[in-house]
């Protein structure tokens, strides 16, 4: 009989914001100010108040998909660079041995 360890496998209470030091960081890398990114945010038709970006940056608000894509955009980076690099997808590589032809 196999015994699991539910503990190690519990999720968190309430889902994590884990891209809000990131954006942060970009921001601050364009020399801009959350207001000035907010501004840039609705201008491109994503509608967030300098606040919420605030509550974003600070781990304090979780971000949605669609404001993920959003932010990327106006901060002209991929989503995936948005992720601490410890948590960025990778490329699987396919090695030549396991290369086969369809049949």
């Amino acid at each position: 009989m196999v015994k699991l360890d539910l503990e190690s496998m519990a999720r968190t209470k309430s889902p994590t914001n884990i891209v809000g030091p990131q954006i942060r960081k970009r921001r601050s890398d364009l020399d801009l100010t959350q207001e000035e990114l907010a501004t840039r945010c609705q201008l491109a038709g994503f509608d967030i108040s300098r606040g919420t970006l605030s509550q974003i940056e600070a781990q304090l608000r979780c971000v949605t998909d669609d404001e993920l894509l959003a932010l990327a955009r106006v901060l002209k980076v991929t989503t995936d660079s948005l992720y601490p690099a410890d948590k960025r997808s990778r490329k699987p590589t396919i090695s030549k041995q396991s290369r086969r032809p369809f049949r």
